[in-house]
């Protein structure tokens, strides 16, 4: 795979993965996981949840972004780090980046998540507003790291960035010993990719699904046709999951024979609110989409043993209430 200054990156494995938690493990929090017996009842299986949204930052994210700014050698990590991203990741690269006292840059998307927004800055980014399209970040931020001289620490195709949100998985398996099923939200797909490596070293018969809007399922799509697919209009209430596929996140994710699962929004919020309820855990839709596709497709989970990562509890706390009207409108 390629990076921004030409180079080429090899394709990250388990043992990056391994490095990976070592590397972050004086910064980052081991989450706990998370149990329901009434939310087992409901879905009909055994659900281990991994607390993702109490992890640093509230997501994942910071996983990935920790190892990518701490693996970078002292001389490059002096001109600081650069990236685009709709709010978990950028939050998570300007705390890691904070940790290690270097600057960093965030392109962000009008219209991104407010709440989002200020946790970026926050954290002591630099904010650089763009139109709210792929493209536009990518240019955007390509400008600033050539202005800048920072590293461009991609949101999901960076292989650091894989690795590092890989660890989530490994920490969730040595917790529970086995699982049958692992679910997990899937945008531009470094979760889900660092999920694979780690399940395919470690936990080779546990399946991988992929819980996906139906207003952005690319990755099904791309998975269904062994290509993968790039025009698309996200249309979603999980702005996390906006991002187009990555190259490199589709290659892992096709190798591993991962399965998408696609979510209606609504279906989505009322998973939200059940977690809210039930466990006392308040995530974004993001990291409510998981609990949703196993709501969604009991069938396929029926008397199992299934880790769903909560990927993110970054919440919008003022557009609560039309999310809960949207979650409303789910079937039964």
């Amino acid at each position: 795979m390629a990076r921004m200054d030409g180079t080429v990156a090899r394709t990250p494995t388990f043992t990056d993965v391994l490095a990976a938690a070592a590397r972050i493990a004086p910064h980052a929090h081991a989450t706990p996981m998370l149990r329901s017996h009434t939310l087992d009842a409901l879905a009909g299986c055994a659900l281990h949840f991994k607390a993702e949204h109490l992890q640093r930052a509230g997501a994942f994210k910071f996983r990935g972004a920790c190892n990518a700014v701490w693996a970078l050698p002292d001389d490059i990590a002096a001109h600081g780090v650069v990236t685009h991203s709709s709010g978990n990741h950028g939050a998570a690269l300007a705390l890691a980046a904070r940790t290690r006292g270097i600057t960093c840059h965030v392109v962000v998307p009008e219209g991104a998540v407010a709440a989002k927004l200020a946790a970026i800055e926050a954290y002591g980014a630099t904010l650089h507003a763009c139109a709210p399209t792929m493209a536009a970040r990518e240019v955007a931020a390509a400008q600033l790291q050539r202005d800048t001289g920072a590293t461009l620490v991609h949101p999901y195709t960076d292989p650091q960035v894989i690795v590092g949100q890989g660890t989530a998985a490994l920490e969730l398996l040595k917790a529970c010993e086995t699982l049958d099923a692992l679910v997990v939200p899937v945008g531009g797909g470094g979760l889900a990719s660092g999920c694979a490596l780690t399940l395919a070293a470690t936990a080779p018969h546990c399946r991988l699904f992929l819980a996906e809007p139906a207003g952005a399922a690319e990755t099904a799509a791309s998975l269904a046709r062994g290509e993968r697919m790039t025009e698309f209009v996200p249309d979603t209430v999980c702005d996390g999951l906006r991002g187009t596929l990555g190259a490199p996140n589709f290659a892992l994710l096709q190798a591993h024979g991962a399965q998408a699962l696609v979510v209606d929004d609504a279906d989505t919020v009322a998973a939200m609110r059940l977690l809210w309820t039930h466990t006392k855990q308040l995530v974004e839709p993001s990291s409510a989409i998981a609990l949703a596709a196993v709501l969604r497709h009991r069938e396929r989970f029926a008397g199992q043993r299934v880790g769903i990562v909560l990927s993110g509890g970054n919440v919008d706390l003022d557009a609560m209430p039309a999310l809960f009207e949207i979650g409303r409108r789910a079937p039964a």
